[in-house]
């Protein structure tokens, strides 16, 4: 394991900063993260698990995921979401990357990213020279397979060995996928499509199952494109609501519903394209990452200059760190295992503000998006948590 900077040594300084640039929001591992809600989760049900969020026991719990749901996103718009809004929530954070496949693999495991690997969407497989997109589990030559890559047990392997039958309720078209394979082992997997779909399957599996993931992505998908605020989006965003409040209404006596998220989201206001940057390509072999969390792996011995060059053209716009600082920082967690160092990138930038770094050529889709998530800032950490009984 590697170990951060212990308390009280100052944070890393990722540029020569003026006062105005802001510090990043590190993750609230070990006290209010979404890397602390699966044991709490267990310990509400009787099993072995560290309680740290201190949830209430309950005879079965239902967990709704709305993908980028972010906590201050939903603040802004309590009549888009009147059910959701009239609750009492508390806010935890996601991981870093703030993202969809760290954070399923957060709550998979009940680990920050540091243990369970899941570093960022596209990662370099180390020593192989090729990065492995895990949402689409995508990668250039052999086979990349989910057990290896993630190989800590799942809590939903944990509760189907106490027999608590976990069930996932998604589309069909995420159901055996790499990410689904290394994140819900363990789970029995209901596929529904629709809203209505959804919400009656959650119905049915909470008969015999004591805990139900349900998931929906319009939400998030809208935001990606449309941006987050918008008309589309509101109407998202009410869909979830809805959702929520008819799950609430099937629960069963002695039945828990919790609703959370995955991560928030900014619209961006202004794009640096590394496809037009000569200077930001080199010395730099691969680009990994997400257009708010770079990963940038280097030739041999060029580290250093693609640090200055890339501090020198975002100074002011993203923090760029190398990957000892970012470990340091505690940004991936309290420690990142030796083993995935090599996922990190030799440097790591992370815009704030509305930037996000693109690549036009390289990732045509993701850099004609409007809406992005991944940095270290509130927006796209913090993430709602409300609690409804029955």
């Amino acid at each position: 394991m590697i170990e951060p900077r212990p308390p009280g040594v100052p944070p890393v300084t990722p540029s020569a900063a003026s006062p105005a640039v802001p510090v990043p929001y590190v993750p609230a591992y070990g006290t209010a993260s979404l890397a602390d809600l699966p044991g709490s989760l267990l310990a509400s049900l009787g099993l072995p698990a560290a309680n740290t969020l201190e949830l209430e026991p309950a005879s079965r719990v239902c967990l709704f995921l709305v993908d980028g749901l972010g906590a201050e996103l939903l603040a802004a718009h309590p009549d888009a979401a009147p059910f959701l809004s009239a609750h009492l929530r508390r806010t935890l954070t996601a991981g870093f990357p703030s993202s969809t496949p760290t954070s399923l693999a957060t709550l998979g495991t009940g680990a920050p990213p540091g243990e369970h690997g899941m570093v960022g969407i596209q990662m370099a497989v180390p020593g192989e020279g090729r990065l492995l997109n895990c949402l689409r589990w995508a990668a250039p030559g052999p086979p990349v397979d989910p057990d290896v890559w993630q190989p800590m047990p799942t809590v939903y392997e944990r509760m189907a060995a106490a027999g608590a039958e976990p069930v996932y309720v998604a589309p069909a078209s995420f159901d055996g996928t790499g990410l689904t394979r290394a994140v819900y082992r363990g789970v029995r997997y209901r596929a529904a499509e629709s809203p209505d779909e959804r919400v009656e399957a959650v119905r049915h599996a909470l008969r015999d199952s004591t805990f139900v993931t349900v998931y929906y992505g319009g939400v998030d998908s809208v935001g990606h494109f449309s941006g987050w605020g918008g008309g589309e989006w509101l109407e998202r965003l009410a869909v979830a609501d809805r959702m929520a409040e008819r799950i609430a209404g099937t629960l069963p006596p002695g039945a828990v519903l919790y609703v959370t998220a995955d991560h928030g989201m900014i619209n961006a206001t202004d794009k640096v394209d590394v496809d037009l940057r000569l200077d930001l390509r080199e010395g730099v072999l691969m680009l990994g990452g997400e257009p708010r969390a770079r990963h940038v792996y280097t030739a041999p011995g060029a580290a250093p200059a693609v640090l200055e060059t890339w501090r020198e053209a975002l100074r002011g716009r993203a923090w760029v760190v190398t990957r000892e600082e970012a470990v340091a920082a505690g940004w991936f967690g309290r420690r990142v295992r030796r083993e995935w160092l090599g996922r990190i990138g030799d440097v790591v930038a992370v815009p704030y503000g509305g930037c996000v770094i693109v690549a036009s050529a390289g990732e045509p889709v993701e850099a004609s998006m409007i809406g992005y998530h991944g940095s270290l800032t509130p927006a796209e950490l913090n993430v709602p948590f409300i609690e409804i009984r029955r």
